[in-house]
């Protein structure tokens, strides 16, 4: 498949690449922690219109006001939040991949400290702040994202290898991670349930997809009250099913979080629920994102 020819309608149709991860494993959960509290738009940094998305539903602010209160549920992420998930997570013994804005973590060094002493999670570049990529011109993309990789190489004590980008990849996005030379892999689709590879300059590029749906996102866009159960609910229906299909395909689901939204009192419980759910399958590999890259590899399909 050749990216740059255009979209690709077709992936892999009704033969999915078959066999098991590495160990037998049937199907591969990633556990993602997207850590951005204090990379986000706030008036602070610039004169793009704030973060308006939070615990109540959006209302008129004024322009180049600060809106204090959005602000300050961010900062829970950073304060209460992305402690009660790690420890949720770390509880089980499982890995995570962070998809971590660069500048979230210059803002909070106990978190980046405590990513650099561990040897279990993995620090994906989640931009170097929020921004739209695609307004930018490409000599500016390219700059952001090599700041993004120095900031966090700085902060974490090793370079990002893979690459998430914040409101959706320009058309140029994956060229430029891919000419940097450092990445492995990069998450910026949601159009598969396993890993795929494409051609980028002449060379095959895996493309380690992430999930919209099993998302803490719906705590805060649901139209009607959402409860730990809920998601726990669709989390394990989409496990369940993955797991079946995993006798004859290979399986990869994403489950992603936010430590402002999950990492509340009265939802931490979904997390907690679904990680001992999912441990009791077997065959489920909970994997990093850049152990699922490295294992697509090792298959022979990149």
């Amino acid at each position: 498949m050749n990216q740059d020819s255009g979209r690709d309608f077709v992936g892999y149709g009704p033969r999915p690449p078959a066999g098991p991860w590495p160990n037998g494993a049937r199907v591969a959960v990633s556990i993602v922690v997207n850590y951005e509290e204090g990379g986000e738009m706030t008036h602070l940094q610039t004169s793009a219109p704030a973060e308006t998305s939070c615990e109540w539903p959006d209302y008129p602010f004024p322009a180049g006001t600060r809106n204090l209160a959005v602000e300050s549920m961010f900062e829970y992420g950073s304060r209460v939040g992305v402690w009660r998930v790690l420890r949720t997570i770390d509880d089980f013994e499982v890995p995570s991949t962070v998809f971590a804005a660069a500048v979230a973590l210059e803002a909070n060094p106990e978190v980046a400290a405590y990513l650099r002493a561990s040897d279990v999670h993995e620090v994906c570049s989640h931009g170097y702040r929020w921004e739209e990529v695609f307004r930018l011109t490409e000599e500016e993309e390219r700059a952001h994202l090599l700041a993004a990789v120095d900031s966090i190489e700085r902060t974490t004590g090793r370079r990002p290898v893979g690459w998430y980008s914040r409101y959706g990849a320009s058309e140029r996005t994956r060229k430029l991670v891919v000419e940097e030379g450092g990445f492995e892999y990069d998450s910026d689709s949601y159009a598969d349930d396993t890993p795929y590879t494409v051609t980028v300059d002449d060379r095959p590029w895996v493309v380690v997809p992430y999930s919209p749906d099993v998302n803490d996102l719906r705590f805060w866009q649901s139209n009607g009250p959402y409860l730990a159960r809920d998601f726990f609910r669709y989390a394990a229906d989409s496990l369940d099913v993955l797991y079946e299909e995993s006798s004859s395909s290979c399986r990869l689901m994403s489950v992603g979080l936010h430590p402002r939204i999950i990492g509340r009192p009265g939802r931490i419980s979904a997390l907690r629920d679904f990680i001992d759910y999912a441990a009791q399958k077997d065959g489920v590999w909970f994997a990093t994102r850049a152990e699922i890259a490295a294992a697509w590899k090792a298959r022979g399909e990149a």
